[in-house]
């Protein structure tokens, strides 16, 4: 009798109601891997949706990011600026970005977080252990209004 409970109670633990441990990626039929460019992309769209956010990545990722979409026909890289660890059941998640001037920093990380979990582990089932938010830089409304002021200046010399 000892010997059938033993053997019940790990063909539970391994088997579960079809998964393994509760995960949806690794079950009796075969696994399911995703790639670390998919968790970043997903990523990286669920983070450019939060508003505060004005644009992903530091200054060398938004410099090719910039030369990138100058070329005809390229796509955008919405993984830009993301950094992903994902492993059979868990990802983590870093994100650089710069942000707009007047939001608040640690809300704005919260939303990051809040969106970048519920997009990450609803469309993949990862869990997500974390999400590291790097503020690389502020944008001002000014830093947009410099490329029309150069223009109209006068030049320094004749």
């Amino acid at each position: 009798m000892t010997t059938s409970s033993t053997e019940k109670a790990n063909e539970q633990s391994t088997s579960g109601s079809g998964t393994d441990q509760g995960n949806a990626l690794v079950t009796r039929q075969g696994r399911t891997s995703i790639a670390d460019s998919v968790v970043a992309k997903i990523a990286g769209i669920a983070t450019r949706d939060v508003s505060g956010v004005h644009m992903i990545g530091g200054g060398a990722a938004r410099a090719v990011g910039a030369i990138r979409e100058r070329i005809p026909g390229s796509r955008t890289n919405h993984a830009q600026g993301v950094t992903v660890e994902v492993g059979e059941r868990q990802a983590a998640v870093d994100v650089e970005l710069v942000a707009e001037y007047g939001v608040s920093i640690v809300d704005l990380a919260e939303g990051i977080r809040r969106n970048v979990i519920g997009s990450v582990e609803r469309m993949t089932g990862l869990e997500v252990t974390e999400v590291n938010v790097s503020i690389a830089d502020v944008h001002l409304p000014s830093d947009d209004d410099q490329g029309d002021d150069d223009e109209q200046q006068e030049p320094r010399v004749q």
